[in-house]
């Protein structure tokens, strides 16, 4: 318990306040457990009366929190998780299993941030501004403007995005993690100012619904970024606007109409047609579901309205068109639990050992043995010889290559 010497009061204070709240329990309550007055927990939260060792390992078990996150350096990331349970619409599930994919969200962004301070990484962001959400009546032309606009900003031009999630993070420093939800739920969002924007997206979708999922919550960063939400798949009879916004921003993002209407007509041009094999193929082409494409061509005056509904009922299956076509899944991107930055700062922290194995496993999410393949993995790759022989190449992370 060594930590708990080193840790600053105030911080201290803050992090049990805000675990308290995050798991929804009262000051009562917590003093009860710990058999003392409500008087002397709120001289804790205050920083006045630091909590004695003992004391922060029953409160760390009373909060299902660690002794480590309750002890760890540096501030908290104030309000995350409650904003979040906040947006929990009870009446959509068990609302327990969203309090901890709230929960979830919180703790690795906590992490990622203290990865950052120990290895002095700071990620550069580069946020564009937030933009005012017109009345609904100029809300679809505005989403496709400010879906246009974002894309010439980070030079996407009118081509399919190949990772979307590593463009949101290596490029504009959107912290985009995946973990299970309840199937209801798409994703969840927070910004917060010092470490941006966050977002959790459900790992339990097809890889082209969390696409789908991971632009909605990037239009929702453009336009309401300070208002934490969760969005749920279920079609209310009538979106707010800046839920209208980012579904309209979504797949003006990833199918950017210039594009799409190149392509189509290029096809019109050659085959003199354009069939349902077209609208596969192109679907595969921006990496979106077959769905999404066929209402993106009709929103677009391509194809007829209606057409999606026509082949729903048709009893078209995108699935075994995509096979009998030869198609590969129609999306690339990767549903690891953090982003790939994360995990090569976990790993060049353990190298440098500033954090220990038990350590790496916690921030890695796995256990000790996977998390030495997971360090080996990083620091190893594939050689092929001039003689045709694969072997190993060891890549020393934090080996510098300037000139001496």
């Amino acid at each position: 318990m060594a930590d708990t010497d080193e840790a600053d009061p105030r911080v201290l204070a803050q992090r049990l306040t805000e675990a308290r709240k995050a798991c929804g329990k009262t000051q009562e309550e917590t003093a009860e457990f710990l058999g003392c007055s409500r008087p002397t927990l709120i001289a804790m939260e205050k920083g006045v009366r630091p909590p004695k060792a003992e004391e922060i390992v029953k409160l760390a078990s009373f909060f299902g929190r660690s002794v480590h996150e309750l002890v760890r350096p540096g501030a908290p990331i104030v309000a995350l998780e409650p904003h979040l349970r906040a947006a929990i619409d009870s009446s959509r599930g068990d609302a327990s299993e969203v309090r901890e994919a709230a929960r979830v969200l919180a703790r690795f962004a906590e992490d990622y941030r203290e990865l950052e301070r120990l290895l002095s990484a700071p990620l550069e962001l580069s946020i564009p501004p937030e933009v005012h959400i017109p009345s609904a009546r100029h809300l679809d032309e505005f989403a496709e403007d400010v879906a246009c606009r974002e894309r010439a900003r980070l030079q996407l031009g009118d081509q399919p995005i190949l990772n979307l999630r590593r463009t949101l993070d290596s490029i504009v420093g959107v912290r985009v993690f995946c973990d299970e939800m309840p199937s209801g739920i798409a994703g969840m969002y927070a910004y917060v100012p010092e470490l941006g924007y966050c977002t959790l997206i459900n790992r339990k979708h097809p890889k082209e619904r969390q696409r789908a999922s991971l632009a909605h919550e990037y239009g929702h960063f453009l336009g309401d970024r300070h208002k934490p939400g969760i969005d749920y798949l279920a079609d209310d009879w009538r979106k707010p606007p800046n839920e209208r916004f980012a579904e309209k921003f979504a797949m003006a993002f990833l199918a950017p109409a210039g594009g799409i209407r190149r392509q189509f007509h290029d096809i019109l041009k050659s085959t003199n047609d354009f069939q349902v094999a077209d609208l596969c193929r192109l679907s595969n082409f921006y990496f979106v579901s077959v769905q999404a494409m066929a209402l993106r061509l009709e929103g677009l005056g391509l194809i007829a309205r209606g057409t999606w509904d026509y082949l729903k009922e048709d009893g078209f299956k995108p699935a075994a068109i995509r096979a009998d076509l030869g198609l590969a899944s129609p999306s690339s991107e990767s549903d690891e639990r953090y982003p790939e930055r994360y995990k090569y700062l976990a790993v060049q922290a353990f190298q440098r050992e500033l954090i220990s194995e038990g350590q790496l496993a916690r921030f890695l999410r796995c256990n000790r043995i996977a998390a030495r393949h997971i360090v080996e993995g990083c620091l190893t790759r594939s050689e092929v010889d001039a003689a045709g022989n694969e072997g190993e190449l060891t890549m020393p992370l934090g080996k510098s290559l300037l000139p001496k």
